[in-house]
């Protein structure tokens, strides 16, 4: 009778536990990978372009953490176009890096980024205010960054124009 209370106690948590890993893991899929930004660009913003650059797969060899699609930097603001999309995941964020090169391998967390806010879907065109104050050309890459496990997504080297 011990044994059976032990073992149902045991499953229970290790159930539990396993459902919770799941749900974390699986959300993002379900809920949030259908989702399409369509946000443009205010013409006002669009006058002067700063830099453009296209996220790439970062490690070809890593099925989950991919991206691609073009990015375009405005005067004061970041605008992800149209074609951009990465694999869904928890909490991803927008990094301008001062890094022109970043991999998988870069301590991107360790560097001097500026955090331009939660990424806001999947894919599809997003808009995201670039701080007063901040020299982008000092900035390299812009990068979707993973702040939960911290892990790079996907970077977009950028050309300055």
């Amino acid at each position: 009778m011990r044994k059976s209370i032990l073992a149902f106690v045991i499953g229970g948590v290790l159930g539990a536990a396993a459902g919770f890993a799941l749900g974390i893991f699986v959300y993002p899929y379900w809920f949030l990978a259908d989702i399409v930004a369509t946000e443009q660009v205010e013409p006002a913003a669009a006058k002067r372009i700063l830099a453009r650059g296209t996220f790439i797969h970062a490690n070809p060899s890593d099925p989950i953490h991919h991206g691609k699609g073009r990015v375009t930097v405005h005067e004061g603001l970041l605008h992800l176009e149209a074609d951009f999309a990465v694999g869904p995941g928890p909490k991803f964020h927008v990094y301008l890096v001062p890094d022109k090169e970043v991999t998988p391998s870069t301590a991107v967390a360790k560097t001097m980024y500026v955090d331009l806010g939660r990424l806001k879907a999947f894919q599809g065109s997003q808009n995201y205010p670039i701080p007063a104050g901040v020299n982008v050309g000092a900035y390299g890459s812009v990068v979707v960054w993973c702040e939960q496990f911290g892990v790079l997504i996907s970077p977009a080297q950028l050309k300055h124009e």
